[in-house]
């Protein structure tokens, strides 16, 4: 058994706050960069070298890239032989974000009531994931969910018999009809199987996967490939102003479901892929 100090644990997830908003993670940087090296419209261009430039000053400054901070969705994976001690693992994480939050000055984007919506001031509570693993480590994922990608994501339950050419159609369709409203070039999630709710939270994971990484099954990498192709011949492009870079990559990921079900969720990222990993 491992002891970890929930103040610990805390601290880091401040500093991953901070981190994420701030400083564009390599893998995000280098498939901006891609982008721009193959990017056939002149505007398309331009608007990637802003963006480009938009990263370094940020991380210079350190100064969010975007002043929607977003909310703060966390993925924990607790091994089983991890013991937290001063508290417990998700209060420590509301704790980080909330010194997070304000130690980089970062919009508090939160509403306590969906309909009354009063900020709660210091952008919690955060959107926590907790499952259980093997071993004695703690690994935490931190994505900043902006509410332009964010709103911007859609889910539908499929039938059977739409089979692979109907999650096709109905990924491409959704990603073209929304991307505007995402700031792209955009990163698209995209889980399929489970239920309604299972495809959802794999399609939001899959955006934890490095940037352009693809499936280690071979026919869902093929998948995620002709997903990225059909989607950047849509022209939208850069900020919607036209161009080849509409997408920077598609991840999906899979799972069993129901013989009567073909759940398709879609979870959007805009440029600015804001997302960090610890394990301690």
């Amino acid at each position: 058994m491992r002891t970890l100090e929930a103040e610990i644990i805390a601290e880091a997830v401040a500093d991953m706050a901070v981190e994420a908003c701030c400083k564009l993670s390599p893998d995000t940087l280098e498939a901006l960069r891609r982008a721009r090296d193959t990017e056939q419209s002149e505007i398309g261009r331009e608007v990637l070298d802003a963006l480009l430039e938009n990263a370094t000053v940020a991380e210079k400054e350190m100064v969010p890239l975007c002043q929607d901070t977003g909310v703060a969705v966390v993925f924990v994976e607790m091994g089983v032989d991890v013991r937290v001690e001063g508290g417990s693992v998700v209060p420590a994480i509301q704790e980080g974000v909330r010194r997070g939050y304000d130690r980089g000055n970062l919009r508090k984007s939160m509403v306590a009531d969906p309909f009354e919506r009063v900020n709660t001031g210091d952008n919690t509570p955060a959107v926590v994931h907790l499952e259980a693993a093997e071993g004695d480590r703690l690994k935490i994922d931190f994505l900043a969910k902006g509410g332009g990608c964010e709103n911007a994501s859609f889910l539908a339950m499929l039938k059977p018999s739409d089979a692979k050419q109907g999650v096709i159609e109905f990924v491409v369709d959704g990603v073209v009809t929304n991307a505007q409203n995402s700031c792209p070039p955009v990163t698209v999630g995209v889980g399929i199987g489970g239920t309604m709710e299972k495809a959802a939270l794999i399609a939001k994971k899959s955006l934890l996967r490095p940037l352009g990484e693809p499936h280690s099954d071979r026919n869902i990498a093929a998948l995620e490939s002709e997903l990225l192709e059909k989607i950047n011949c849509s022209g939208i492009g850069p900020a919607g102003l036209g161009g080849t870079a509409t997408a920077l990559a598609v991840h999906v990921e899979t799972h069993p479901c129901h013989i009567a079900s073909l759940p398709v969720a879609v979870n959007m990222e805009c440029h600015a892929h804001r997302h960090r990993r610890i394990i301690l």
